[in-house]
Order: C-alpha cells, then structure tokens, then sequence
C-alpha cells in the first residue's frame, strides 16, 4: 500500500487526527480577514460591470494592421467615452464604449474600418440597452433565491435546520469572497461570471453536504456513549472526508485552470476567461469553506443544546474518573473498597498485598530432544 493511502486510512481510523474543530478561532479569523478585503473591494472600487449589465456598444474588428491600443485611438477620436479594449485571440479586437445613436455607431464602424485595413461588413456591432442588464440582473437574483431556498429545505429535512443554517452561511462566505475578489482585482463581470458562481454554489454545496453525512453517520448513536463529545465525533468525521474533499477538489481544480491558463492565454477566449475565473476562485474559496467553516460552525450551534452540554459534561466526567483512576494511591483505595465489599478483612487505610514477582529459573539456553529426520524415519 503507498504510502498516502496509508495516511488516509489512518486518517479514516482516528489514528491520525488534526483538531479543526478545536481551532475554530484561526479559520474564523482567516476568514474574516479575507471577507473584510472583499469588502473593502466590493464597497470602494465597486463592480468593473460588463456591458450586458450596464448597457453600451460593443464593435469586434479583425486586427489586421491595428492593435488595441489602436482601436481606442480610434474611438477616442469620434468622441466615445468609458472606453475598454481587449485582444480576443485569434486576430480579432473588441472594442466597448457606452450606449451610442446609430449614427455615432455607423461613424464608429467606418473609423474601425479604416483603422483595421478591413470593410464595414466584417466589424460586428451589438448594441446592449441597460435595460437588457437589468433583465439579467434579476433572473440571476431570482435564480440565487430559489436555490438557496431549495438547499435550505433540503437540508433541513435531510439532516436538521442547524445544517442547514452552517450550510447557508459557508456558501455566503463564498459568493462574498468570490465577488469581492472581483471588485478588489477589476475582472470584468459578464454573464458567464454569474453562471460561474451558480456553479460552485454547486460544488461548495456537494463538498458539505459529504461532510455533513458523515457528521451524521458518527453521531447518529451519539447520546448512548461517553466516550466522545459532538464536537470529537465531528473532527472525526471531517478527518475522514478531509483527503476525498481535496482529491476532489483537485481534479476539479485541473481542467479549469487549464481554461484559464492555457486555453485564455494561447486561444484568448474571453467567455471562457470569466467563466473559468469564477470557478477558480469559488472552487477554492468552496474547499476551504466546507472544511473550516461549515462544520465548526455547525459544532458551535451544537453544543448550544442542553442535551449536546450534558453529554459533553458526561464525557469530561468519564475521562476525569479515568485519569483519577490511574493514580497508584487511588487504585489501592478502591481496591480496599472492593476488597471490604466482598467480605474480606480489609481495614481503613490498609492497603492490598502485592504480590512479588518470581523470577525465571530457566536462565541457560532450552534443551529440546532431538528429533530423527523424516526420512530416516521407519
């Protein structure tokens, strides 16, 4: 066996243990810093919006003898303003500017033309009103709601509502971190930058819900024992999921950032740029939810219950008997106790009679008789 499949196994068995839920503070406080600097980007630079959410003109010219430095020239120079250029990849130029008349659009695409080395046939125009942004807006919102609406039923009727509380909060740390990462760096924010986040809403869903089910399957008999608090039998669970959620995330991880580095960067495929991005971010931002946050979180509300306090007194009483137990003067008091309990003569503060180890009297090497071969055997 290699040897991390032995580490996993022993992961699984409790033999190796890392106490997350016993450090709860440092994963909140990771997570709050990395929230207050999505904040700080999304409340003070705000969102770079793109052009189906805020409305404009969009021309994408072949570049064949102008760059896109060329191209803002261009549309400086007929007056346009907020203006963005990027290179597709392919030969081609895009060029944004805000909402234009036909005729402002019509100059454009002869300016472009000329500057291009190219015809007016072969600049594509689309002209977006803020409306259609608005439109888009609010389906993504009323898609968000219904699903989360959806998980929070599910949940609540597949595990309990405090699964689902921790659930709804881990997957708002990740929109947040995500968007703000966004706001914070500038990307652009297209359509397919909020399929993206529908998306890991997905993946950081699956990541919990496998650890909640394995919270649930270590404590489903939990109250019977005392051996081992909610909180323990949590950690315990989420060390047993701990190596499948980051081989998980892995290979989930590989063929996006494979879109983002190498199909962007060599294909320049902008689409696939924002929706690889998104996913990126939140994949990252899912994995680390779904093992620091979600789970601690959900042993906080927990431990909250009166039953879930007792049992936790229980086990601490049990193992405070235990090491009490094992000291020597305790262990001679008890066994006087017993020993008068049985009807013996045992006195107050007498102790046991311990009984003395014989030595062994064979020292010199073991003599066996010796056996005639088999074969020489009549």
């Amino acid at each position: 066996m290699s040897k991390v499949g032995n580490f996993t196994n022993r992961l699984y068995r409790g033999e190796v243990s890392y106490d997350i839920v016993g450090r709860t503070k440092i994963w909140y406080i990771v997570s709050a810093v990395i929230l207050v600097l999505a904040a700080v980007g999304l409340f003070g630079r705000g969102l770079n919006l793109g052009i189906e959410f805020r409305g404009g003109a969009e021309f994408v010219a072949p570049a064949n003898t102008c760059t896109s430095q060329d191209v803002r020239t261009v549309a400086e120079d007929q007056g346009a303003s907020a203006v963005i250029t990027q290179d597709l990849g392919d030969n081609r130029v895009r060029l944004q500017t805000e909402a234009l008349t036909a005729e402002q659009s019509a100059s454009m695409v002869s300016a472009l033309a000329d500057a291009c080395d190219t015809t007016a046939g072969e600049i594509k125009v689309q002209l977006v009103g803020p409306t259609w942004g608005g439109e888009i807006t609010k389906k993504a919102l009323t898609g968000l709601v219904v699903f989360l609406i959806a998980v929070v039923i599910f949940l609540s009727l597949y595990f309990e509502w405090r699964m689902a509380v921790a659930a709804m909060i881990a997957l708002l740390h990740d929109v947040v971190i995500t968007v703000g990462i966004y706001a914070l760096v500038g990307f652009e924010v297209t359509p397919a930058t909020v399929i993206g986040v529908l998306t890991i809403l997905g993946y950081s869903l699956y990541d919990t819900v496998v650890v909640f089910d394995k919270v649930k399957e270590n404590t489903r008999d939990i109250m019977g024992q005392s051996r081992m608090t909610y909180s323990e039998a949590a950690n315990l669970a989420l060390n047993q999921t701990l190596v499948r959620s980051i081989n998980t995330s892995i290979v989930a991880l590989l063929p996006v950032a494979a879109i983002l580095f190498v199909g962007v960067g060599v294909l320049g495929a902008g689409t696939l740029k924002d929706l690889a991005l998104a996913l990126f971010i939140g994949l990252i931002a899912g994995t680390y939810s779904s093992i620091f946050v979600a789970t601690p979180l959900l042993c906080q509300l927990k431990e909250r219950q009166p039953q879930i306090k007792a049992l936790h007194s229980r086990v601490m009483a049990r193992r405070s008997s235990g090491n009490r137990g094992a000291d020597p003067a305790a262990a001679v008091a008890s066994a006087g106790a017993a020993s008068t309990a049985d009807g013996g003569s045992a006195t107050a503060g007498a102790t046991a009679p311990v009984r003395k180890e014989r030595p062994h009297r064979q020292t010199g090497p073991r003599n066996q008789p010796k056996r005639t071969p088999r074969s020489k055997r009549g």
